[in-house]
């Protein structure tokens, strides 16, 4: 689209109508709101995961554990400490009222039974699972902001679109008119 195709609906013209002046702010206002409000959805929802995930990590602390078992063999999982190489065991550790408990936690690959890790608890002394770690963190945020932003721009998009449409609805309505109106008059010129 060049600069003279944007600027068509404002010109004066006696064929420009009241409609193409509505598409021309459609299409101006759409683009600003896409320009502006997808990031602005997008930093938003990165901004709502990381509040939640600082919430959830609010009142956890850790504590130190001994293995109870060994932790199921897992094949392919690669013990040098590279990404994805924490899996699930049963530990025993002492809560902060002297009761011993035990639960499931992620542990590294290469513990056995007996030996010590440390395990993250929330404010209510239960074990955490499968704490987040902040890599994981920034990614969700990441994604979910991506996704948002996308899909604020898009919805945008398809609210310009269907405002398109029924603008084209009236212009072809309007040309049905004005050719109706027309139609007669001709016909009489050419008898």
């Amino acid at each position: 689209m060049f600069p003279s195709d944007f600027l068509r609906p404002w010109r004066h013209s006696p064929l420009r109508r009241r409609s193409d002046v509505a598409e021309g702010w459609l299409v101006l206002v759409t683009a600003v709101l896409i320009a502006l409000g997808a990031p602005a959805a997008g930093l938003a929802a990165a901004q709502a995961v990381d509040d939640g995930t600082e919430l959830a990590r609010q009142g956890r602390h850790t504590i130190s554990a001994v293995l109870t078992e060994d932790p199921p063999p897992r094949i392919g999982v690669d013990v040098s400490g590279g990404v994805g190489t924490r899996i699930h065991a049963t530990v025993r550790w002492t809560a902060a009222d002297g009761s011993t408990r035990t639960g499931v936690t992620t542990v590294a690959p290469d513990l056995r039974a007996g030996d010590r890790t440390t395990a993250l608890v929330d404010r209510h002394g239960a074990l955490v699972r499968d704490p987040v770690t902040p890599r994981q963190a920034t990614g969700e945020s990441i994604a979910l902001g991506t996704v948002a932003g996308t899909s604020a721009g898009l919805l945008l998009l398809g609210a310009q679109r269907t405002g398109r449409a029924l603008l084209n609805r009236h212009r072809y309505a309007q040309w049905e008119r004005e050719w109706a109106a027309e139609d007669p008059r001709w016909g009489q010129r050419a008898t």
